[in-house]
């Protein structure tokens, strides 16, 4: 009976592991957009990008700006919705801030963004990322 139950628990691990599958729950803190017109027109407050990486499917951000605490700012991955057809294709991204914090204060923050929806053909895409030097190579 122990053998039985062992077997089952290890194929249902088994089955809820797959990578590859788009339905499951992404950790990262929110989802990238992909928006030209958003990409163009949303909030460009005054940031400094200080680390990117990939973790995963997450595209991890740490940045800096003045405010109080960081607690009201919003925060957007957006994607400029043009793939350049490089080799590898290249996309490119903005962090999006919305500050109205008026103090003086240097805080820094870390953010992630999912970027499955990223993908292109093929298993691989550049990201450059504005006011980030380095580009990302996304691989899938």
């Amino acid at each position: 009976m122990k053998n039985v139950i062992l077997v089952l628990c290890i194929a249902f691990t088994i089955s809820g592991c797959n990578s590859d599958d788009d339905t499951n729950t992404s950790i990262c803190d929110q989802q990238t957009i992909v928006s030209a017109e958003q990409y163009e027109n949303a909030p460009k407050d005054q940031l400094f990008i200080n680390s990117v990486a990939i973790i995963g499917d997450c595209l991890s951000i740490n940045f800096s700006s003045s405010g109080c605490d960081g607690n009201s700012w919003e925060v957007n991955l957006i994607d400029s919705e043009i793939v350049a057809l490089s080799l590898p294709p290249q996309r490119n991204l903005r962090l999006s801030l919305k500050n109205d914090e008026a103090c003086e204060a240097f805080i820094t923050k870390e953010r992630t963004f999912d970027i499955r929806n990223l993908r292109v053909s093929g298993d691989q895409v550049v990201l450059s990322v504005d006011d980030f030097e380095d580009l990302i190579l996304y691989e899938y």
